[in-house]
């Protein structure tokens, strides 16, 4: 494409050098960078794309686009083969380039946001189900995975940059999809991402305490989830989940048309009679004049949410209810949420709960299935570089509701583990509990050094297949890790 059709849709502070060089391809990583690539210089939470552009332009970047005009030293830019575009945002603009350079797609699907503190995985994937199940081709981008109908490329991010997302989006339009699901981040509202998405629905699943490292407070955190159904068009649709008490205020100001969906309060689709045990859930959806009997392998009443989100979802994008419900019934287990291992009676369940009110949930969902007659043991720890006001609060839900805990590492990063652990122990008052800082052995002395009938929740990482320590990423699955010691 030539920048000068660019030019002619995006908003810019100044052009300098050739306008009609060729642009093949966008990138705001410079070892991306080549001939013909633009070049989008991002201040980053540690490192500032302005500082490689030399690199971008050595490696044959025909544009450059900054917003500190001062970074790009005198005589860089050849006016006759290359260019400079100075914006007032280098984020919001990326997002603006991106849409218009890969032809609009979002515009040219049915596009649906999930956003929330927990279940925007498995909503996502019960979503992707049902539109397999009724051989609708779709896309997802989401915590797990990215998909482009059958084709699969490794998720780095839940929500990944505008250029990338875009990208993705022209991929499906061009494979045939008819729907994208997306999994709709904070960090991704916050960072502009998004702009420039055309939405058709916007899925809201909770919200609780998280990524306060990026957002210091849980006002910031709600406003920013609030900011995407405020963009919502007129004619887009929000699904809510009417038992988080803060769901009025979440759409108080949207333009879009909105649902409910929840058990507790009066909604447009009321979940009722929740049933479940290690086989999976059962409950009823009313909706209209209808009820609909739904009876899934994934397991809890949070996937019973879940679940009738993607159901409100579908039947009103105008799909046979009767359908989307076979659908669901099928749906797999999705990986590292609430899976359960184990042929004999002892259970391990791996799960991605690294929120205090995650890990809460998870623990009560085992006890409503144990009854009190089984041992409950919890191995877990907490992320380094992260939010850490939610270490105590994790140790003691995790003491409390479990009859012995094992304290380990998840991803310390950059941090030392024993300082993550102590944290953890800070709220932890009892003797039901060991720290072993090794995972593996963690989870080895969890299988095997527990009651026959156990049952073991494997916190934190759920489908991740590394740790990150000392900033060096090695593999390591719980997964494989709870199968091999089961064995």
């Amino acid at each position: 494409m030539k920048m000068s059709e660019l030019l002619n849709n995006i908003k810019t502070i100044q052009v300098t050098g050739a306008v009609d060089v060729e642009v093949d391809d966008i990138t705001i990583d410079s070892r991306e960078v080549k001939k013909n690539s633009m070049f989008v210089a991002v201040k980053g939470f540690k490192v500032d794309g302005h500082k490689f552009i030399n690199d971008a332009v050595a490696k044959g970047a025909s544009v450059i686009v900054v917003e500190n005009p001062d970074a790009v030293p005198v005589g860089l830019i050849d006016p006759e083969k290359s260019a400079e575009i100075v914006v007032e945002n280098s984020r919001l603009s990326l997002a603006e380039i991106s849409h218009y350079f890969y032809g609009r797609p979002s515009e040219k699907l049915k596009l649906i946001g999930i956003t929330g503190t927990k279940g925007k995985t498995t909503t996502s994937y019960f979503i992707r189900s049902v539109l397999d199940f009724l051989n609708i081709k779709s896309g997802l981008i989401g915590t797990n995975k990215y998909l482009v109908g059958e084709k699969q490329f490794p998720s780095k991010l839940t929500t990944p940059e505008a250029n990338k997302i875009n990208w993705l989006m022209k991929e499906m339009v061009t494979e045939g999809c008819e729907y994208c699901i997306m999994e709709v981040s904070s960090h991704s509202i916050a960072l502009h991402r998004i702009d420039y998405l055309d939405f058709d629905f916007g899925v809201f699943t909770n919200i609780t305490s998280d990524h306060m490292d990026f957002h210091k407070t849980f006002e910031d955190y709600f406003q920013t989830k609030k900011t995407f159904f405020d963009f919502l068009k007129p004619d887009a649709t929000a699904i809510v989940n009417a038992d988080d008490k803060n769901w009025k205020n979440l759409v108080n100001e949207t333009k879009a048309k909105y649902f409910t969906y929840g058990i507790n309060e009066p909604s447009d689709f009321q979940i009722k009679n929740v049933e479940y045990d290690l086989d999976g859930t059962r409950f009823e959806i009313e909706y209209g004049k209808r009820t609909y009997s739904v009876n899934t392998k994934l397991i809890g009443k949070f996937n019973a949410y879940n679940a009738t989100a993607a159901f409100s979802v579908l039947s009103l994008s105008g799909l046979d209810a009767e359908k989307i419900v076979e659908g669901i019934n099928q749906t797999p287990q999705v990986p590292g949420r609430f899976e359960v291992l184990g042929e004999g009676k002892k259970k391990v369940i791996v799960d991605y709960s690294h929120t205090a009110d995650s890990l809460k949930e998870a623990l009560l969902a085992i006890h409503h299935i144990v009854k009190g007659e089984r041992k409950i043991y919890t191995v877990f720890g907490c992320g380094g570089d992260r939010d850490k006001e939610k270490r105590p609060v994790m140790g003691k839900i995790a003491e409390e509701l479990s009859d012995m805990v094992i304290v380990t590492s998840d991803n310390p990063r950059s941090e030392d583990p024993f300082d993550i652990i102590n944290e953890i122990l800070d709220g932890m008052k009892g003797e039901n509990y060991k720290v072993i800082e090794d995972r593996e052995t963690a989870i080895k002395e969890a299988i095997l050094n527990s009651p026959s009938d156990a049952v073991i929740l494997v916190a934190g990482k759920g489908h991740e297949d590394y740790q990150e320590i000392k900033g060096v990423r090695k593999y390591f699955s719980d997964k494989e890790t709870v199968l091999k010691y089961l064995k």
